[in-house]
């Protein structure tokens, strides 16, 4: 089973290595260990879902260009149109 990196580095932002055979520390830049307590990863796995409707959002967005163009042939309140469909399958 992997480490899940993204989690341990927001909790633990001191760690520069992590390798999955490492299970329960990271090493910071000085080579020491820093202990992983999985509470403290849980916890920062809750606060990273809570920003993932950011990514999720930024990824479906039409090109920024694309949305002038949008409202430049349709005006703003159809693109607020666009742009709510995507708002609503990723709710904050």
């Amino acid at each position: 089973m992997s480490l899940d990196h993204k989690a341990i580095r927001k909790a633990y932002p001191s760690i520069v290595i992590l390798d999955d055979s490492f299970k329960t520390y990271g090493l910071d830049k000085d080579g020491n260990q820093v202990t992983i307590v999985q509470s403290n990863v849980d916890a920062a796995r809750v606060e990273l879902a809570k920003l993932d409707y950011k990514n999720k959002r930024a990824f479906e967005y039409p090109s920024v260009v694309d949305q002038l163009d949008d409202i430049y042939h349709n005006g703003i309140d159809a693109w607020k149109a666009t742009i709510k469909t995507t708002k609503d399958k990723y709710p904050k």
